[in-house]
């Protein structure tokens, strides 16, 4: 039988960072001790590791960090779904370093809030953007299309489709409602796996077919 192409939710391709430049960010962002860049880096790696939403992220209360249990609460901003991940251990740490050496001593209950009184949190997700570009920025890296915290979002589920991870479990940790909003990550993957397959002796001209 002659299989029928997949059809994907959105005609764009979405832009994601890569593997190397996740890592080049994470590591010059790493290297800055300084109070914004202890906060920075917890955020950067909330991105990375769970590809979570800028508005979830501004969200996120002191009380949904489970220390003992080592999971997170997340509520997802546009599901209006919640999910519990799992902390890890290098997420858990820069929580710890920013919470004891970066966040300012205020009654804020939310993680993350501005370094400058008076003390409040972000006032939306948007609030990430100036932030996250500015890392970018300092780690050298200039990506093709977004620049802001979805590009995290978009390399987290292109690096879990590569890794094999079943679309369902995909779609859990992003806080999808549906499959579609899922699938258009295939699409990116396909076309990186695509570019991979060009620079390979022998592949090229398959790819090309």
């Amino acid at each position: 039988c002659v299989m029928a192409p997949t059809l994907y939710a959105f005609e764009s391709i979405p832009s994601a960072l890569s593997p190397d430049q996740v890592k080049a960010v994470l590591q010059a962002s790493r290297n800055d001790p300084s109070p914004k860049g202890l906060r920075d880096y917890a955020i950067l790696l909330l991105l990375a590791t769970y590809g979570m939403r800028a508005g979830e992220i501004t969200r996120l209360q002191l009380n949904d960090i489970d220390w003992r249990a080592d999971r997170i609460f997340v509520r997802h901003t546009k599901t209006s779904s919640q999910s519990i991940l799992p902390l890890m251990p290098a997420v858990g740490e820069a929580l710890l370093a920013y919470l004891q050496r970066g966040r300012p001593k205020t009654d804020v209950r939310e993680v993350f809030i501005r370094m400058c009184a008076p003390y409040r949190g972000f006032v939306s997700g948007s609030s990430l953007y100036a932030s996250t570009r500015r890392r970018l920025d300092a780690a050298g890296i200039q990506p093709d299309g977004k620049r802001g915290p979805h590009a995290f979002r978009h390399a987290r589920a292109v690096s879990l489709l590569r890794e094999g991870t079943p679309m369902k479990i995909i779609g859990d940790v992003l806080g999808h409602r549906s499959a579609s909003s899922t699938t258009v990550y295939l699409k990116l993957a396909t076309e990186d796996l695509r570019n991979v397959a060009l620079e390979i002796p022998g592949l090229a001209e398959e790819a090309r077919s």
